[in-house]
């Protein structure tokens, strides 16, 4: 069974930056997209960042300009540089993995932008 292992969360100031790293325990064909969601406490989770295996991009609005989604395809892994960071980006990030026919979904990680 395949896994997604999130890395990179942690505790940062606001304007700081962050990066997080997902990878798949092992080789996963005919991805279609790979993307970022989060969930803040009681809120729904929503899409962040998602990137198509054509390398399209599309962003939340609300990270635009501050957030960049990357893709290896070869290596199955998928990043997300986070700058600038705001209080509002507080929230458990979960890596996703598209392929049409299942949904991946990571554990998730912890992300806190607090002073």
């Amino acid at each position: 069974q395949v896994q997604l292992v999130e890395s990179g969360g942690g505790l940062v100031q606001p304007g700081g930056s962050l990066r997080l790293s997902c990878a798949a325990s092992r080789r996963i064909f005919s991805i279609y997209a790979m993307g970022w969601y989060r969930q803040a406490p009681g809120k729904q989770r929503e899409l962040v960042a998602v990137i198509t295996s054509g390398s399209i991009t599309n962003y939340a609005d609300s990270v635009k300009g501050r957030f960049t989604i990357s893709r290896d395809n070869a290596k199955n892994t998928v990043d997300l540089q986070m700058n600038s960071l705001k209080p509002e980006d507080t929230a458990v990030y979960y890596c996703n993995v598209d392929t049409r026919a299942i949904i991946y979904w990571g554990q998730g990680t912890q992300v806190t932008v607090s002073s």
